[in-house]
């Protein structure tokens, strides 16, 4: 009696268990099976992803065109004569165009759109028939009122009433500027 070596990969195959070979063979079918289906995931992952910034994308697009929407409306509501207003929004910048009569309407629409919330920048491109000179413009700091910016811009502080015309209709009332707001200042 004793003990006989054999080569274990050789000899017939009955089905009590696997060759190297074919373990490696199976490894790797695994490999390979867990690499597909990770691939997959990550595919599926990266589609899920393409398809939100997609989806955020059109609704970014969606509340921008609202915005430009309300913009041309608040304008046409202020009585503005504005041949072909076009407004388009975009992040904060605002680009309006058509064609306007006078350089007094170009401001005051300008104004209106840029003294909006949201709207940091209001890029031009209207055209005016009867070129004249533009206004001054002042941005509202805390303490101003009409009376101190015309005693400060026309050495006469009972010249508000020139700045409060400048600015309606978005001015109702001589007493309501805001910090931050920005004026025409006309010259006299």
């Amino acid at each position: 009696m004793g003990v006989f070596d054999f080569v274990r990969e050789a000899g017939a195959k009955i089905g009590i268990g696997d060759s190297k070979a074919e373990k490696e063979a199976k490894a790797e079918a695994a490999s390979a099976e867990r690499a597909a289906e990770m691939a997959k995931r990550i595919r599926a992952r990266k589609a899920r992803k393409a398809s939100e910034a997609a989806a955020e994308a059109k609704m970014e697009r969606l509340q921008e065109s609202k915005k430009a929407s309300g913009l041309e409306a608040y304008v046409k509501n202020l009585g503005f004569d504005v041949d072909g207003l076009d407004i388009r929004y975009d992040d904060g910048l605002a680009t309006v165009s058509g064609t306007v009569a006078d350089q007094e309407t170009r401001e005051k629409v300008i104004l209106a759109i840029g003294n909006v919330s949201d709207v940091g920048t209001v890029q031009d491109e209207i055209k005016v028939t009867n070129d004249a000179d533009e206004s001054e413009l002042h941005m509202v700091v805390s303490g101003d009122t009409l009376s101190a910016i015309a005693k400060d811009r026309y050495g006469d502080a009972s010249k508000y009433p020139v700045i409060f015309e400048a600015n309606k209709p978005m001015l109702t009332d001589p007493d309501k500027i805001y910090v931050g707001q920005v004026l025409r200042i006309p010259a006299l």
